[in-house]
């Protein structure tokens, strides 16, 4: 699916370093390598989840790739929030150098 201009986007590398961070992926990818500050909520589980998002700051949401996020995007600024999509997502993210941490053993990585 292409999103193209109907999604609000900004590159990893832009991401401010105060900004809610939200990161969709599943726990195995999180697990494997995210931001130091983002705050999970697997695609799956934001039904369930929406509660904890804040309504007052911009959203930055964020995956592997940067698809799924675009979707999230687009269902959280239909819902009221203000959303934007990481482009990349955290592929683009540890190719800008920006920090990652991860739970598993050994560097982390982009699952």
């Amino acid at each position: 699916m292409i999103f193209g201009d109907d999604v609000a986007a900004v590159d990893a590398a832009d991401v401010p370093q105060d900004a809610y961070l939200l990161d969709v992926r599943e726990q195995y990818e999180w697990d494997a390598g995210h931001a130091p500050a983002a705050v999970h909520i697997a695609m799956a589980e934001l039904s369930d989840r929406a509660g904890e998002i804040p309504r007052d700051q911009d959203i930055y949401v964020v995956c592997r790739s940067g698809v799924r996020s675009a979707q999230v995007t687009v269902a959280l600024n239909q819902a009221g929030w203000l959303a934007k999509n990481v482009d990349g997502g955290m592929k683009r993210w540890a190719e800008s150098g920006r920090p990652m941490e991860g739970a598993e053993e050994g560097p982390p990585y982009v699952a």
